[in-house]
């Protein structure tokens, strides 16, 4: 017998001061029965970084063929994709035609690096692609702030992130293995 989702309810507050973008979003996520806290975890921290009143959650790791975020415009153009971990090349340069800007949040530790030395190369060519890690010890604190009713607060600053929830709080650093131009 299949498992359902778990459904989470968050309230995620999100304090932009690079982009100023200051606003809380209630979100109802499904969590795949297959999905890790952790990876739970970096997707609200995805959505956080590019939060904007049309970004929205998607079907994510239950298609192969949606990331696990996008934002479309009001005419339903593809502006953004946002893809969670080791994605394949395939499914990058898919994504890369599809959509306006595409950006990966890596994780994994040594698995990460590892995809990433086989594929930089052949992304050399998207400018509209940016990739980012995050290291095993952040997204394994982050893993420690899931809670089926969560409220977030997420701050940025400078490049700095500092997400703090009930259950405490976690500086995630972003490393930037690839940015859009690039």
């Amino acid at each position: 017998m299949a498992q359902k989702a778990t459904i989470y309810k968050v309230e995620l507050s999100v304090s932009d001061m690079d982009r100023h973008y200051y606003e809380t979003h209630k979100l109802t996520v499904a969590k795949h029965p297959s999905e890790t806290d952790e990876r739970l975890m970096v997707r609200l921290l995805a959505f956080a970084l590019n939060a904007h009143e049309q970004l929205e959650m998607t079907k994510g790791i239950s298609t192969d063929d949606e990331p696990d975020i996008w934002q479309k415009s009001l005419s339903n153009e593809l502006e953004l994709w946002v893809s969670l971990g080791q994605p394949s090349e395939k499914l990058v340069r898919q994504s890369c035609g599809k959509a306006s800007k595409v950006a990966i949040y890596s994780y994994g530790g040594r698995t990460a690096e590892m995809w990433w030395d086989k594929l930089k190369n052949s992304t050399s060519r998207f400018d509209n692609l940016q990739v980012m890690n995050l290291s095993e010890k952040d997204t394994g604190e982050l893993a420690k702030l899931a809670n089926r009713s969560m409220k977030l607060q997420v701050n940025i600053q400078d490049g700095e992130v500092m997400v703090s929830g009930d259950e405490g709080m976690v500086y995630v650093t972003l490393v930037e293995w690839k940015s859009a131009g690039q």
